[in-house]
C-alpha cells in the first residue's frame, strides 16, 4: 500500500527515518557518496583479486581453504636455526624471503583499509581479515620475546642467486633480530603500527585475539621508543639494499603513536604525540608514502583524530595533510608531483606503482574525513574539494586497471590484456602439481630468461609498472617494473572497495 501523507509530514518523517539511521551505523560509513553514470571498471572483480593475491605470497602451511592451489606447503623450518617458530607470514615480492619491515606496513595498510573501508567490502571483508591474519599471526611469533623482534628470514643475497620455487627452497633460512643492544626503532615501530590497527580490525569478531595484539603492539612501540636506532645500522650488510631505512626510524615512531592513540584511546599516546611530534618530523614537506617513509601516513591518519573525533589539540595535522594534498594537484601554487603523458603519478622507476596506489588511498581516504566534518582543502587560493580527492584516485586506480597509453591491466588476471612475464619464482617455473620433481636453483634460471608466459597465474598481483613515459616492456628479467609486491596491493584493496561501492557494485 502507498504511504500518503502531506508534504510537510512526509518531510518529518524522511529526516526521522535518516536521523533514526544516523544513529544506527557511524556517519563516516553513511557518506559513500555514489558515482553517477556507469564504471568503466569492474571494481568488485579486482578487490576481490587484490585480496586473493596474498594466498600466492603466503609461506607456512597452507589452509585447507586455500584458493592459490598452484602453491603448496614452504618455508616449514623457518625460525628453526635460532631455536624458535617463525613459521608463515608472507614472502615480499618474487622472491622467497620474508622481510619484517615491508610485512609490517603491508599488515598496517591492509587494515587500515579494512577500518575505512571494510564497512564497504560485503564478502570480501572476510577474506581481507585473513589476509590480515595470516601476517599478524606471524608478527606475533616474531615479537614473542620481550624487547626482540626477528626481523628477517633468509640471506637476500644467497636467496637471489637462486631461481627456485619456495616449495624448493634449500638456501640458508638465515635468522637476523633486533634487541636492544642492536635497536631497530622503525621497523620495531612499524610493527606495533600493524598489531594495533590489526587489533581494531578483529575488535568485535574476535575480541580475545584484538586484546592480544594490542597488548603486544604497547609492548613493541615501548621497546622502538625506549631503544633508538636504526634497524639498517646493525643489520646494514643484511637488510640493505632491499630494505634499508633510508628515512630514519622518527617517521615509524610518529607513525607507530598515531595508532596506538587510536587503538587505545590512551591520553599517554596523544601527549607524546604533542611533545614529540615536531622532533618526529611531523611538519616535514616528505611527501612520498610508501614501506620506507609513513609521515604522511601519520599526518592524514591524525588529521583524523581532528576532523572527525574533534581532538583540538591535533589541529596542525590537517595543515600538515594539506600540504601533502597541495603537492599532488597540478595547476596549484605548491604542485610538486610529476605525472606521466598518460596521466600516471611517477615518483621513482623502481616499483612506481607502490606510491600510485598508497597515494590512492591516502587521497580518498582524507576526502572521508573532510566530508565528515565539511571542510576543503586550501591550496595558494585553489581550493581542493573532497570531490576533486575522489576523481584523482579513481584516475589513478583506472589507469593501473588499463585505462593507459599500452591498454595494458597492471593486476595481473584482470581485464583483457595483463603482464604474462612477472617476476616471480613461483608464478614462472612449473608448480608442484605439474613437476612434482626438485627444481634446483641454478636450474630455474631457464625459466627467468624465457620468452614464455608464466605458467601459474598470480590473480591479483600489481606489478611495479610503467616508465615515465608509459611503456612497459613486459620481461621477466625487468624487476623494476615486473615485480609484484604485498605493499603494492594493500593500500589498493582500500580504494578498490570504496570505488566498487560507490559505483553500486557492491
Amino acid at each position: 500500500m502507498a504511504l500518503s501523507l502531506p508534504f510537510p509530514l512526509l518531510l518529518c518523517f524522511l529526516l526521522s527515518l535518516f536521523l533514526s539511521n544516523a544513529l544506527a551505523f557511524p556517519a563516516q560509513e553513511l557518506k559513500h557518496h555514489p558515482h553517477h553514470g556507469p564504471a568503466k571498471k569492474n571494481y568488485r572483480d579486482a578487490l576481490s583479486k587484490s585480496i586473493l593475491f596474498f594466498e600466492g605470497q603466503r609461506s607456512g602451511r597452507l589452509p585447507p581453504n586455500q584458493r592459490m592451489t598452484w602453491r603448496r606447503n614452504s618455508g616449514l623450518s623457518d625460525g628453526s636455526t635460532m631455536h624458535v617458530d617463525l613459521v608463515g607470514g608472507y614472502y615480499d615480492a618474487g622472491d622467497n624471503m620474508k622481510f619484517g619491515f615491508p610485512m609490517a606496513f603491508t599488515t598496517t595498510m591492509l587494515s587500515w583499509s579494512v577500518i575505512e573501508f571494510g564497512g564497504m567490502m560485503k564478502g570480501e571483508l572476510q577474506n581481507a581479515k585473513e589476509a590480515i591474519r595470516w601476517a599478524t599471526d606471524y608478527l606475533l611469533k616474531a615479537t614473542a620475546h620481550p624487547n626482540t623482534i626477528y626481523v628477517q628470514v633468509g640471506d637476500a643475497n644467497k636467496d637471489h642467486a637462486c631461481w627456485e620455487r619456495p616449495e624448493d627452497m634449500d638456501t640458508p633460512r638465515v635468522v637476523y633480530k633486533i634487541d636492544s643492544s642492536n635497536p631497530g626503532s622503525d621497523v620495531a615501530a612499524e610493527t606495533a603500527a600493524a598489531l594495533a590497527s590489526a587489533s581494531l580490525v578483529f575488535k568485535k569478531s574476535d575480541p580475545s585475539y584484538s586484546r592480544l595484539l594490542l597488548n603486544r603492539a604497547i609492548r613493541v612501540f615501548k621497546f622502538a621508543d625506549e631503544h633508538r636506532g636504526a634497524y639498517s645500522n646493525g643489520l646494514k650488510n643484511v637488510v640493505c639494499p632491499f630494505y634499508c631505512s633510508y628515512s630514519g626510524y622518527q617517521d615509524e615512531l610518529l607513525w607507530g603513536a598515531a595508532w596506538l592513540h587510536k587503538a587505545t584511546r590512551n591520553p599517554t599516546y596523544l601527549n607524546y604525540i604533542q611533545v614529540n611530534g615536531q622532533t618526529l618530523g611531523a611538519d616535514e614537506s616528505d611527501n612520498t608514502f610508501g614501506w620506507d617513509n609513513k609521515h604522511v601516513g601519520a599526518r592524514i591518519l591524525l588529521s583524523k583524530a581532528f576532523l572527525v573525533q574533534n581532538v583540538r589539540s591535533l589541529h596542525d595535522y590537517k595543515g600538515h595533510a594539506d600540504s601533502f594534498i597541495c603537492s599532488l594537484i597540478p595547476g596549484t601554487p605548491f604542485s610538486q608531483a610529476q605525472y606521466t603523458p598518460g596521466g600516471l603519478l611517477f615518483k621513482m622507476s623502481d616499483s612506481n606503482m607502490q606510491y600510485v596506489t598508497s597515494t590512492s588511498f591516502l587521497l580518498l581516504t582524507y576526502a572521508k574525513y573532510l566530508t565528515y566534518s565539511s571542510k576543503v582543502v586550501s591550496c595558494g587560493g585553489v581550493t581542493v574539494t573532497p570531490n576533486k580527492l575522489r576523481t584523482i584516485a579513481k584516475r589513478q586506480v583506472d589507469y593501473l586497471l588499463g585505462d593507459n597509453p599500452e591498454r595494458m591491466s597492471y593486476m595481473v588476471g584482470y581485464g583483457a590484456r595483463y603482464p604474462q612475464r612477472i617476476h616471480h619464482r613461483a608464478s614462472s617455473l612449473p608448480s608442484v602439481a605439474a613437476h612434482p620433481g626438485r627444481i634446483p636453483c641454478s636450474t630455474g634460471f631457464a625459466a627467468l630468461n624465457s620468452p614464455a608466459p608464466n605458467p601459474n597465474v598470480l590473480v591479483g598481483a600489481v606489478v611495479g609498472g610503467p616508465d615515465a613515459q608509459d611503456r612497459f616492456p613486459d620481461q621477466r628479467s625487468d624487476y623494476e617494473q615486473s615485480e609484484p609486491a604485498t605493499y603494492i596491493n594493500a593500500p589498493l584493496v582500500g580504494a578498490l572497495a570504496y570505488l566498487a561501492h560507490s559505483f553500486g557494485q557492491l
